[in-house]
């Protein structure tokens, strides 16, 4: 019980940030509203007791002294009237409010979502656990903070209501105020109960829930379509919906049918004892105890004051319960990247006087038992171009993710510049990579956003942009689009224009060279030339000897007509290094590189 108190606590604080940061105006009207309607109920309530006594009075009346009980009923509908406006239009400002409110409040929830997620760690996005607390904290940041202010509003509403309609119940007497207070709180802990069970069952759901997203995606997107349709997949992957989807409506469903008809029946206790309350009052009035209006008086009371105790009851249970759905938000929020900056971190000089080395660098992915590298060292000297070679698997792309420190190493030691990595700023020192990874992104934005995102500082540079283009062999492939560097690529947004692969290829190489010597001195290449036919890679590499003068170039390829082009190659096998050396130096050795390009090379024959 005490945990539930400060964990609903704890998230009620974290909303009301997030609710005063997303709009003050806003948050400062859904109160003023919420306040003014607490106040209505009994004051409606103590007015229909007076007009209906009034009428009472001025009927038994004689006939000459009734004009002052007409005075009376007038003024009394004139205010009950004022009364009833008022609460309308208090009613409309606070659904004004809590809409615009809502609305708001989702956008800066996903901002700082967006914000957050581009701080964490790489090994972050790879790991499931994270997958399943961002889907969560997505799904439920839409609604449920604006929903939780509206819970915490209405519990404040419901107390002071429930606290003048009281005043007015207890001159009836204390065991009517008294049973009328008990009859809600079975149902109150009955609620509470399932809240934190369908809690725990969201969390249980959560990679169900993620795999059917990723179902619907694969059926829903251009990115998959042509695999789907030529090896009939659709059929199959419909069906494994269909099966994700039985599983959770079966639990959902056992969930809820508990829930509600538990609720049901607990609540009928609340029923009887307004039925019982409003029998008891007709009775006494019936006997003279009371009087019509007194009767009018504690019958409204006696109905309001129990609505009012279970909105107490059930802001708790809702606040309580939405305080479990946003814990999720809160973690994530709270989750701290480990690849941080230093408190101090050391200033890179430009241009790097020293190259880049690696000393006896290990490193083992989460959760895997073989070493990903396995005692790397080398060196990449200033103005140097290194190939990596070897098979899938063999720890080429692990070297390029700890060079950009995506990943630090379990053991050894990186430097650049003559420093360990990790005294400089990770920020500042991937300002100095140019990089076009196997897997590059293919953004649904225009041409020109796709090449300038490489250096958001200049994405408006028409001219760098240009120029980068050029570089990268990327300016044939935008002259043939229909508004050049404005198209937009892909087939997301209307007006889009797909590109073939080797296309792209070119855009995410003109992206690498966006930024150009003075800012990136590191240059790395990862199967720079998979998707480009013959030609396109001669023309290619004819670009990069010029492009990569003064620069520490880095290639991954399995082309050995790229790979034999650097100052010195680097095989690994199984994350270690076996060989180096240049090409002539390799073929010499006639050791593993060899063979490959033996293997290779026999193809084209």
């Amino acid at each position: 019980m005490a945990a539930g108190a400060r964990t609903t606590w704890r998230s009620t604080v974290h909303v009301f940030h997030l609710v005063w940061d997303a709009s003050r105006h806003l948050t400062l009207g859904l109160a003023t509203a919420t306040l003014a309607q607490s106040l209505t109920p009994a004051a409606q309530v103590w007015l229909a007791g007076a007009l209906i006594q009034a009428v009472a009075d001025g009927i038994v009346a004689a006939p000459d002294a009734r004009q002052p009980f007409v005075d009376r009923v007038i003024w009394l509908a004139v205010i009950q009237l004022g009364l009833l406006l008022a609460g309308s239009f208090f009613q409309t400002l606070g659904n004004v409010c809590q809409q615009l409110l809502q609305e708001k409040l989702a956008i800066h929830v996903q901002l700082k979502i967006m914000a957050h997620a581009a701080t964490l760690d790489l090994a972050d996005f790879e790991h499931a656990v994270y997958y399943d607390q961002l889907q969560q904290a997505q799904k439920e940041s839409a609604n449920r903070p604006v929903q939780m202010v509206s819970q915490v509003f209405g519990l404040g509403r419901s107390l002071v209501t429930f606290a003048t309609l009281l005043a007015l119940l207890l001159g009836l007497g204390p065991i009517v105020a008294i049973a009328t207070l008990l009859a809600p709180i079975p149902a109150f802990v009955s609620g509470s109960r399932y809240g934190w069970w369908g809690f725990q069952q969201m969390r249980r759901q959560s990679p169900q829930r993620r795999l059917m997203t990723y179902l619907t995606r694969l059926l829903t997107t251009d990115e998959y379509a042509k695999e789907i349709k030529l090896y009939t997949l659709g059929d199959y992957f419909i069906e494994r919906y269909r099966g994700v989807a039985d599983d959770y409506l079966a639990d959902t469903r056992a969930l809820l049918l508990r829930r509600y008809w538990l609720g049901f029946a607990w609540g009928s206790l609340t029923t009887l004892a307004s039925s019982g309350t409003y029998l008891y009052v007709a009775v006494r009035a019936v006997g003279g105890a009371i009087s019509l209006g007194q009767l009018t008086i504690f019958a409204g009371a006696a109905t309001q004051v129990s609505g009012a105790f279970q909105g107490v009851l059930g802001g708790v249970q809702g606040i309580y319960e939405h305080g479990l759905y946003l814990s999720t938000l809160s973690d994530l929020l709270e989750r701290q990247p480990r690849i941080a900056a230093p408190e101090q971190p050391v200033p890179l000089r430009r241009p790097f006087r020293d190259g880049i080395a690696f000393h006896h660098v290990s490193y083992r992915y989460p959760g895997r038992d073989e070493l990903a590298l396995d005692d790397v060292s080398f060196t990449i000297d200033p103005g140097e171009t290194v190939a990596l070679v070897g098979r899938n698997g063999a720890g080429k792309s692990t070297i390029v993710k700890l060079l950009g420190r995506l990943y630090d190493p379990d053991e050894g030691q990186i430097t650049i510049d003559g420093r360990d990595v990790r005294d400089y700023d990770p920020a500042e020192l991937r300002r100095r990579f140019a990089v076009m990874f196997q897997d590059y992104a293919a953004f649904q934005l225009s041409a020109g956003e796709n090449i300038g995102v490489g250096d958001v500082d200049r994405v408006d540079d028409a001219r760098a942009i240009i120029r980068a283009a050029d570089d990268a062999g990327a300016d044939g492939v935008v002259a043939k689009l229909p508004e050049g560097f404005a198209t937009t690529l892909g087939k997301w947004f209307d007006g889009g224009h797909q590109l073939s692969g080797g296309e792209w290829q070119k855009v995410a190489l003109g992206r690498a060279f966006m930024r150009d010597a003075r800012d990136a001195e590191i240059l790395i290449l990862d199967e720079p030339t998979a998707a480009l036919d013959a030609k396109a890679e001669h023309d290619l590499f004819a670009r990069l000897k010029a492009l990569t003068h003064g620069r520490m170039a880095l290639y991954i390829s399995h082309r050995f007509s790229t790979v034999r082009m650097a100052d010195r190659i680097l095989v690994l096998e199984h994350g270690r290094l076996i060989e180096q050396g240049s090409h002539d130096e390799l073929m010499l050795q006639d050791g593993r590189y060899a063979e490959l390009f033996e293997l290779q090379a026999a193809s084209y024959r």
